[in-house]
């Protein structure tokens, strides 16, 4: 059966995402002057090509078989594939990198108030070009699992099998909050090992009402533009905030 261009660009991305993530072992992960210790290369279980490889192969797996199952079942729920001829560049790339800077400025903006109004530390960001690669991987990565593979899966077993293709909307936006909460709650290992916490419960409540708007919020716009023009523009909307966000503004 020959493979669709939709399937074969969604290819291509499972392997940039490998390499991207293989690619970010190589570059640092701290700024300069930070407190938190640089990654050790000669702690690695494995010599640094081995270990390249493995991340490789790993992440292209995960994200690939999961990315693949959820490319599927979009298209019992009408969401758009990767080449949808019914989906214009403008709605496909144009508006989605347009609103994605939007986001990028609306997390500054509220970053910014957050550290006036309760006292917080400005959230961190990694240094460039990791910072780069970073938007790249989370816009490919993150929106296949939290919106290609999450929402729809979630979707489909609800709303098309236990509710026999009934209320698909309401069960859609349902499962977009949950994919929200959780896209959110997966970035607080992170900002542990930033913060060198030993667990949530040392972060602030306006800390964590911070992390859950910031990252709700675009997660929420993913998920619109998902379900209106498919996982490019869900994709294009989290590079871009991401650019502005953690590019543009991490270098100030």
């Amino acid at each position: 059966m020959r493979m669709s261009t939709s399937t074969r660009i969604f290819i291509v991305l499972a392997v940039l995402m490998g390499l991207l993530s293989a690619l970010n072992m190589l570059l640092p992960q701290t700024a300069p002057g930070s407190a938190l210790p640089a990654t050790d290369l000669q702690k690695l279980p494995a010599p640094l090509p081995v270990m390249m490889l493995a991340v490789f192969a790993i992440v292209l797996v995960a994200y690939g078989g999961l990315g693949f199952l959820g490319l599927k079942l979009s298209q019992k729920l009408g969401i758009p594939n990767l080449v949808c001829s019914e989906v214009s560049n403008r709605q496909r790339f144009g508006l989605p990198a347009l609103v994605g800077a939007m986001i990028g400025v609306f997390l500054i903006v509220m970053d910014r108030v957050f550290t006036k109004v309760f006292a917080l530390a400005p959230l961190e960001h990694p240094p460039f070009p990791t910072s780069l690669v970073a938007s790249l991987s989370a816009g490919i990565g993150e929106e296949i699992l939290f919106r290609l593979f999450f929402i729809t899966f979630w979707t489909w077993l609800i709303s098309y099998v236990i509710l026999r293709r009934r209320w698909l909307m309401p069960v859609y936006w349902v499962i977009s909050t949950l994919s929200a909460v959780a896209f959110s709650a997966s970035h607080f290992p992170a900002l542990m090992y930033l913060q060198q916490a030993t667990g949530v419960n040392q972060f602030s409540p306006a800390l964590i009402v911070e992390i859950f708007l910031l990252n709700g919020t675009l997660s929420l716009a993913a998920a619109y533009f998902f379900k209106k023009s498919g996982y490019l523009a869900a994709a294009g909307v989290h590079f871009w905030a991401d650019v502005v966000w953690h590019v543009v503004w991490g270098v100030f």
